[in-house]
């Protein structure tokens, strides 16, 4: 069994903008740095693109996982999706999408995920609510003004 949930931001810069910005090595790294999250393979610096992996290294739950990820969809500027290729994850799958609105971007992220240890359980009372947390904290990021 899966679980998906929803999360949605707005931010004050364009789509264009926005949508580059999720497809960040850098941003994304300095969005992680709380779990000394680093590209460790495959595209490790840069945009990444359609077909394109990175390989992620990063502290979780005091634990050391490796995950890697492809772009398996994208349509510029509105949507991309990455899953997992390989990981501590049974599914990883995380839609992206855009739009435009009368103050700047609405970012949707959709992730629908499967614990690889107690299933449905695991999902709902940990990995969801820790997943949605560090998925909020990094969009804000996102959609931050650059300096």
């Amino acid at each position: 069994m899966a679980s998906t949930f929803t999360i949605t931001t707005e931010g004050p810069i364009d789509v264009d903008a926005v949508f580059s910005r999720s497809l960040d090595i850098g941003l994304h790294i300095r969005s992680m740095a709380h779990s000394n999250e680093r590209a460790v393979g495959g595209v490790t610096s840069g945009q990444i693109g359609l077909g394109e992996c990175v390989t992620w290294r990063a502290r979780h739950f005091g634990v050391w996982f490796t995950m890697t990820s492809r772009i398996t969809e994208l349509e510029r500027p509105h949507r991309f999706v990455d899953e997992q290729v390989s990981g501590p994850f049974k599914m990883f799958r995380h839609e992206h999408r855009f739009e435009p609105t009368s103050a700047g971007t609405r970012m949707t992220d959709t992730l629908t995920i499967a614990s690889p240890v107690f299933g449905i359980i695991a999902e709902r009372l940990v990995l969801v609510p820790y997943l949605r947390r560090l998925i909020t904290a990094r969009n804000r990021v996102v959609v931050a003004i650059p300096d």
